[in-house]
Formats: structure tokens, sequence, C-alpha cells
């Protein structure tokens, strides 16, 4: 299972989080969890992330956020600079991979 282009949207539909990156990537990452668990799976079963960002320099706002969620699971992770994403308030975007327990993709 994949989740693509997770992005800071709050239930509103407007931006989670203005200004914020590790505020927008906890919020992320709740959408996240939520599709995996919809999708039957748990946040265990994810095997990789990629961390979008439109500025790297505030990569470490993100990992703390991360971690704070994966921190039992570890996943690989791949953190990238962006130039930018679809709202310009979005700071931003994450994808991830899963594994169900069967062992498919």
């Amino acid at each position: 299972m994949a989740v693509s282009g997770t992005a800071p949207i709050a239930p509103d539909g407007s931006v989670a989080a203005p200004g914020d990156v590790y505020g927008q990537t906890r919020r992320c990452l709740d959408i996240i969890a939520r599709a995996v668990g919809e999708a039957g799976l748990g946040l265990h079963s994810v095997i990789r992330t990629r961390v979008m960002l439109t500025d790297i320099s505030r990569w470490e706002e993100a990992a703390r956020a991360h971690g704070e969620v994966f921190s039992a699971v570890k996943p690989a992770c791949t953190f990238v600079e962006v130039k930018r994403l679809i709202d310009p308030g979005w700071l931003v975007e994450i994808e991830a991979d899963c594994v169900d327990e069967s062992g498919a993709r």
C-alpha cells in the first residue's frame, strides 16, 4: 500500500499550522495514520517515508515530529527539498509505503 502526497490540510480545507513545519508534519502524519488504519493496517506496517520540504534548513522540525510518530517503527526515511508545493502555505508533504502482514505491497 502507498499513501501519496499527504499535505497539511486541516479538516475545514485550510492550511493546517501555517508557518509551522513541526505542526504541518504532525498533520500530514495524522492523515497518513488514518489512511493506513482505514486500509486495515497500523503504523507498524510503514516501511518507508519521503518528506518533501520547501526549506530543507528546517528538516529538524519535521524530523522531530516524524520521530515522535515512528519512534517504535523506524521506517526508512528520506528528506528532500522541493522548490514549491501546490499550495504556497504548505511547507511539507509526505508519502508513505506500507507492507501488510502477508508481506504484499
